[in-house]
């Protein structure tokens, strides 16, 4: 019952700000896929769709080195491929090919870890035990949590979006990572509040980000917000997977969570359809070349949203700052 109690608490101010920001007219419709059959997957926090069959998933902090491959058919786990390695704080996954995802030990909620990782791992149906290619990435300005990864589909280039009650930021990393050494992320663009992951969309030319409540159309390689929308409700949405034929899907942390397909509301339909505008930005131009070194941005992109929209999104910050506040004084109340 004090489990409940607690996330009662903090659910209520992102519930509230999401009900406030958004209009009632621009939800995204879900529709349930299938539901996580596997006991051992408890809290989806990232998500991978390969294929027209299945999907890729993994526990955030608490599990060991492991990502599930699902089948969207049945629900049920296929493969499970383990790989060295401490698992800090697994938060994020990315495509990185037809058969590889990327792993993002990147979850910081202290701020204190003087390095993320990324490590690409095998994935598919059946077991293994892998040693998986791990890359040490460095933030250029301190640590951030963060739980979106996202990798460019053209030319494989990672980025990292931070978490932030009052927006993050996206992070480039260098166009060819080195295995030996520390990569040093480049601050390339601000980003939506609270991102709890993201994917580009095949494309190629946008990204799509999530939060508990909204997800964000960005362009790319400008990162300019050009459409918000609701999300279908769910108990902690947090995953956000994207197949090559453009259908976004969802997932949830919680044992026998759903996964949703959604149907993109007409606003975010329009603003993929929309002719790309060139990028202002010179570094930030740099920053999505697959050849070109990263340089640090003078100016972050400003983010900018559809008309109606922009008040909402700091109402859904504003509250979100307050769940944290609330979430950290329950904590504190509990080891007490």
């Amino acid at each position: 019952m004090r489990s409940l109690l607690v996330a009662a608490l903090v659910a209520a101010p992102f519930a509230l700000g999401a009900a406030v920001a958004a209009p009632a007219d621009d939800t995204a419709v879900g529709h349930e896929v299938t539901r996580f059959t596997d006991p051992d997957i408890i809290e989806s926090s990232g998500l991978v769709v390969l294929g027209d069959d299945l999907a890729v998933t993994m526990n955030d902090s608490g599990d060991t080195a492991r990502v599930f491959t699902v089948d969207l058919a049945t629900g049920d786990t296929v493969g499970v491929t383990h790989f060295d390695g401490a698992a800090h704080d697994l938060e994020s996954l990315a495509p990185a090919d037809a058969d590889h995802v990327w792993v993002g030990d990147t979850g910081d909620n202290g701020k204190d870890r003087p390095d993320i990782t990324v490590t690409k791992v095998p994935v598919g149906r059946g077991d293994r035990t892998v040693e998986g290619e791990t890359f040490h990435l460095t933030y250029p300005d301190g640590p951030h949590d963060a739980e979106t990864l996202l990798a460019q589909p053209r030319t494989g280039r990672l980025f990292v979006v931070s978490k932030s009650p009052l927006g993050g930021a996206v992070y480039a990393a260098p166009a060819h990572l080195s295995a030996t050494g520390t990569n040093i992320l480049v601050k390339v663009a601000s980003a939506p509040a609270l991102a709890t992951d993201g994917s580009f969309l095949p494309d190629g030319r946008h990204v799509l980000v999530r939060n508990y409540f909204k997800a964000t159309v960005l362009t790319f390689p400008g990162w300019q917000a050009v459409a918000d929308f609701t999300l279908p409700q769910q108990q902690q949405g947090e995953g956000l997977g994207v197949r090559a034929d453009g259908t976004v899907f969802l997932s949830s942390e919680g044992a026998d969570q759903p996964v949703l397909r959604i149907d993109l509301p007409a606003s975010a339909r329009a603003a993929l359809a929309a002719k790309p505008v060139a990028p202002t930005s010179g570094p930030t131009t740099a920053a999505s070349s697959p050849s070109a070194a990263p340089t640090p941005s003078s100016r972050p992109a400003t983010t900018q949203h559809d008309s109606g929209s922009g008040g909402g999104v700091w109402v859904l910050a504003l509250f979100g700052a307050l769940g944290l506040l609330l979430l950290s004084g329950i904590v504190k109340l509990l080891r007490g």
